[in-house]
Parts: C-alpha cells; sequence; structure tokens
C-alpha cells in the first residue's frame, strides 16, 4: 500500500504543478523551480507504477497502461534535454506530451473497480 500512497502524492503534485506550469508565466525562476518539482514528481510516479500491478494482467500483472510510464519517463528526459539546449518549442511538447497523459491517468483512475472510484463514490 506504501506504493500506492507514494505514486497517488507524486501524482496529486504532478496535475497541480503541471496546471501551475502551463497557466504561469514561462522562463522564470518560479518556472524553474516548481518545473523541477514536476519533473521529479512525474518519474516518481511512472517509477512508482510498476508496483502498481494486477488491474488488467496483460504481462506479469503489467497493463497497458505501464507504457505511458515508460512513455512519460521519456518525455521527462526529452524535455529536459530540449530545455537545456534552448529548444523550448520542443521542451514544452515534451512536458505538455507527459502532463497530458498523467490528466488522462487521472480521468482512468475514476472507472468503476480503481481505488480512487471506491474512495470518491464508495465501493461498488
Amino acid at each position: 500500500m506504501t506504493a500506492t500512497y507514494i505514486h497517488l502524492s507524486a501524482a496529486v503534485w504532478a496535475l497541480l504543478a503541471g496546471t501551475s506550469q502551463l497557466l504561469g508565466q514561462k522562463g522564470t525562476p518560479l518556472h524553474r523551480a516548481v518545473g523541477w518539482s514536476w519533473m521529479i514528481a512525474m518519474v516518481v510516479v511512472a517509477v512508482s507504477s510498476f508496483w502498481l500491478t494486477g488491474l488488467m494482467d496483460v504481462l506479469w500483472g503489467y497493463s497497458p497502461i505501464h507504457l505511458l510510464s515508460i512513455w512519460t519517463l521519456i518525455c521527462v528526459v526529452a524535455s529536459i534535454a530540449a530545455a537545456r539546449k534552448g529548444n523550448i518549442r520542443r521542451h514544452k511538447a515534451y512536458a505538455a506530451g507527459a502532463f497530458f497523459g498523467v490528466v488522462g491517468a487521472a480521468i482512468g483512475t475514476l472507472m468503476p473497480g480503481r481505488l480512487i472510484h471506491e474512495w470518491i463514490f464508495g465501493a461498488v
């Protein structure tokens, strides 16, 4: 259950920080600081997901949603690399892609049978 709480805590921060990054001014010290915390949260969300298995056992307990975790790790690395090279257009594209992936995953947690669905709507 610890992995679940680590995953959820990082995911909530990723959603909040990601939203503020999209809406806030870019290139400021605050954007950089929140951006680094967001990137770390995204890595924690992606890595911790590999301890959360069994929802749809396609391959050793893993499901297609775990492909999103791999993609998220790729996006984080690519986004940081692009920003360091000054390619802000690519940085924004990879960061936004990772963020909208998290939003999609968050929406997926509302499916019946998922833990968040049970917390919000009660066991069905």
